[in-house]
């Protein structure tokens, strides 16, 4: 797919996709939705291709949430049945899948509001920079959640918070989300990519088969009771050593006093 709405540039096994539209503070569109959902696709893909990172152009959004010229595009009740309630990938991207099992982070750069702070809170890792702002600020405009907000952002900052911030839609900046653990880290702005990149480049250093099985673990099994995650993880640890990517040679390495070596097989 050419790619119009977004970027796509891979450094080394680090893939970096920025929404592309700053001049509407990177709102998503659906022509933006379906590009996501190519990149994102691609970047799974890919064996070669192990952290992704997502941001927005420029220096003043991550993104701003949906385009509310294209929401009210939407008056044809069965065009919006197709896109919004239809079992696809994300109105907004690839919000509704979890079948990517390699690290993302995301690197906010300025507004992260509505669709975009969904989006956000389906990547892995969250770092802001220092003049961030936060908010579920679809509430103004009677649009509800659809990329997965009501389901993740009580995952991460806890229910009441997540509701509170849901109910309210009020903004908050990067030290208070700091703060709620709605992102782990926030960095001077002139910074943020930078620093983005350091830590995707230390994880694309490990050996990447524990990290997807780990991550596989994690998502597969939130919100299940406790017996059920406890074997999905003896599943996934069984499968681990089963596959030709030689995890075995992690505790081996570690006597020789040496970095262990891999091949991973498969996603």
């Amino acid at each position: 797919m050419a790619y119009q709405n977004i970027l796509y540039k891979k450094d080394g096994h680090i893939v970096i996709i920025t929404i592309n539209r700053p001049k509407v503070h990177n709102a998503l569109n659906r022509a933006t939705a379906l590009e996501l959902h190519d990149a994102w696709c691609t970047f799974r893909d890919d064996d070669d291709a192990f952290v992704a990172i997502m941001t927005g152009a420029g220096d003043k959004a991550f993104s701003a949430g949906w385009d509310l010229n294209d929401a009210a595009a939407l008056t044809d009740p069965a065009e919006y049945e197709r896109w919004l309630l239809s079992d696809d990938a994300g109105p907004c991207g690839y919000t509704r899948r979890v079948d990517i099992f390699k690290p993302t982070i995301a690197a906010i750069n300025g507004y992260c509001f509505a669709a975009g702070l969904e989006t956000a809170c389906s990547l892995d890792i969250r770092i802001a920079a220092d003049h961030a702002e936060f908010g579920m600020l679809e509430r103004r405009w009677n649009i509800a959640l659809g990329d997965g907000g009501g389901i993740r952002l009580p995952m991460i900052v806890g229910y009441a918070r997540a509701l509170e911030l849901i109910i309210t839609g009020r903004r908050i900046n990067a030290e208070e989300a700091l703060r709620i653990g709605l992102v782990s880290e926030v960095v001077p702005k002139g910074r943020l990519m930078g620093r983005a990149m350091e830590l995707a480049k230390t994880i694309s250093e490990l050996p990447q088969g524990a990290i997807r099985s780990d991550k596989e673990v994690v998502v597969r099994s939130w919100g299940r009771p406790t017996e059920e995650g406890l074997r999905i993880e003896a599943e996934l640890l069984r499968s681990m050593w089963m596959r030709q990517d030689k995890h075995s040679d992690g505790a081996r390495a570690f006597l020789d006093k040496r970095k262990p070596t891999w091949e991973h097989h498969g996603r």
